[in-house]
């Protein structure tokens, strides 16, 4: 379910549009399984995912003065362990398609991009655990700070050069929580790749826009698997690549 948190900041509009850019095994996967899939942190692509950036690590001895160097010793080990307990959804944060997102994401012309909103996606989840949501924050790894007070930072924040992606997330985590005065074990692994998340589907999509370069036969493929699964979703092909009119 979703939960509220301090660190996940909600967008002002809670209607506001959020895109997710796949392929098409994925979203026959997301129909047939009802759930997305939350991918672990460490399997998103980019090795800076969950870390400090070096000014943080350089304030902290003025921030926690003798403890610093052993927040930045065993600190280290427990952050790049909170890597692998933790699993994200992404969704594009946008009032419109991006022409960008679908170079990247559906090249071959085979994709599409499912249309919700936060509010849309926050009400679907059916899950027990707490998930959160909110915007991720763009910064320089280098000059800029990021606050201190709470594990969940590092993970709203990414470096300035992701800034395109506009990137709103969900996110679960599970800490293997120690037992009887025993210290955590680092190496214990949560999730392996990730995990599936219920959602119920009509409180979820509200549009399917296939990729702009995709065959009529696509279009009709993706209206099929649709009616197949007893849905009623809007799917039209993105207009992104209709010839001009002079």
């Amino acid at each position: 379910m979703y939960e509220q948190h301090e660190v996940f900041q909600a967008p002002e509009n809670t209607n506001v549009k959020l895109w997710r850019y796949m392929d098409f095994t994925k979203l026959v996967s997301l129909l047939d399984r009802k759930a997305l899939f939350f991918a672990r942190a460490d399997r998103l692509g980019d090795p800076f995912e969950g870390s400090y950036s070096l000014a943080t690590i350089a304030a902290r001895p003025a921030v926690f003065g003798e403890q610093a160097e052993a927040i930045n010793t065993s600190g280290a080990s427990f952050f790049r362990a909170l890597v692998k307990w933790t699993a994200i959804n992404c969704w594009h944060m946008q009032e419109y398609e991006s022409a960008a997102m679908w170079d990247i994401y559906a090249r071959s012309g085979y994709g599409v991009a499912v249309r919700t909103t936060f509010a849309g996606l926050t009400e679907s989840l059916r899950c027990e655990e707490p998930v959160y949501v909110g915007k991720v924050h763009y910064i320089d790894y280098v000059h800029d700070l990021m606050p201190h007070q709470n594990a969940f930072f590092p993970f709203v924040h990414k470096r300035r050069s992701f800034s395109h992606e506009n990137e709103l997330r969900a996110l679960i985590q599970a800490i293997p929580m120690p037992r009887n005065g025993e210290q955590i074990d680092l190496e214990k692994e949560t999730f392996i790749a990730g995990k599936y998340v219920e959602v119920d589907l009509n409180h979820l999509i509200q549009k399917i826009y296939v990729a702009p370069l995709s065959p009529q036969w696509f279009v009709d493929l993706v209206r099929s698997v649709i009616r197949l699964y007893q849905l009623s979703i809007d799917v039209r092909q993105s207009a992104l690549d209709k010839d001009p009119i002079f």
